[in-house]
């Protein structure tokens, strides 16, 4: 949390939201191509097929005061997050083996795994120094960014642990995306807050939020990987079940139809079967109803937050657009 007495930033060094929204994506542009000159070719391709700067825009969310003003601090924290999540995708096209990050050659296709992997951990170096460059270091002590990175690559490993893994429950999937994916979200989230909370239980509010935002996110993206075609999408769809990783629309249809269970665990089943089971058993529907229950939650959080009606329509906006993905 910030403390008045120790920091040198006035009123007047506060930005508003779209100032935020602007300056983070110079300072990731500026962070990837200002790297080291041994990595920088590396690390400006990736210039060309970064996101949608969601988790940042969440922190901004997030780290509004009651006049909708920002703590230029935000912007490290924001910067830093992007550039970690940044690593993860990274590391993510290596494992996945895929071709395209939207609508972009990946780094590892362009340049060979080797140099992709070693690229992405400079990534998570540089997303550390990032966080730990902002001033007043020591307000901050509760934002634990090496948590949150280890929490993220558990829940990678516990993937990777589980592929082909016909028998994955419902509930040991939900513990894995909350590494994999509602971790950084958690993180995101949790940074904002301490840039403009005061309390301990107001912070882990927007934390609760933040989880729930992440387990939206996966499970929609769980749902595009059945519904939507690679252009909309901009990387490669139907493919997770062939890289082994076995997600909750799958996990239902694997419980309601044994027989298709044992006919994918001898790998003798066809794209287009999986994607009948799935369908006839009403997976996506059931994906949607969890992610739904996790919406609720969301906006029951959201309407309690002791903030703007402004900040609140924003958190809203976000969380809407995890739940229909957009």
């Amino acid at each position: 949390m910030i403390n008045e007495n120790v920091t040198e930033t006035t009123v007047d060094n506060f930005i508003s939201f779209s100032q935020a929204t602007e300056l983070v994506k110079d300072e990731v542009g500026r962070l990837l191509s200002a790297s080291p000159k041994t990595v920088r070719i590396y690390t400006q391709h990736l210039t060309l097929s970064w996101g949608k700067f969601i988790r940042a825009f969440s922190l901004f969310a997030c780290a509004e005061d009651k006049e909708g003003r920002i703590h230029p601090n935000a912007i490290k924290f924001a910067s830093a997050i992007e550039i970690l999540h940044l690593a993860t995708l990274v590391h993510d096209d290596v494992i996945d083996n895929a071709k395209l990050r939207r609508g972009v050659i990946t780094l590892h296709k362009k340049f060979g795994r080797k140099t992709a992997v070693i690229c992405g951990d400079y990534l998570f170096c540089l997303a550390l120094q990032q966080a730990s460059s902002v001033p007043n270091r020591k307000d901050y002590v509760d934002f634990d960014m090496p948590d949150y990175m280890g929490r993220i690559c558990l829940g990678e490993l516990k993937q990777n642990q589980n592929n082909f893994n016909m028998d994955l429950s419902v509930f040991n999937y939900l513990k894995i995306i909350s590494g994999k994916t509602a971790a950084l979200f958690e993180a995101s989230f949790y940074a904002g807050a301490v840039l403009c909370e005061e309390t301990k239980e107001e912070i882990n509010r927007y934390v609760r939020l933040g989880h729930y935002i992440g387990m939206i996110f996966q499970l929609t993206d769980d749902c595009i990987d059945f519904e939507a075609p690679q252009q909309l999408a901009k990387k490669p769809v139907q493919s997770d079940f062939e890289q082994g990783v076995i997600t909750l629309p799958l996990i239902y249809a694997f419980q309601k139809q044994n027989e298709f269970k044992e006919k994918a665990r001898a790998s003798e089943v066809s794209r287009s079967e999986i994607n009948t089971a799935v369908f006839e058993t009403g997976g996506l529907s059931y994906t949607r109803m969890v992610s739904k229950k996790y919406y609720d939650k969301a906006l029951h959080i959201i309407q309690e937050l002791n903030a703007a009606e402004g900040k609140k329509e924003r958190l809203k906006s976000i969380l809407d657009k995890a739940y229909k993905g957009l």
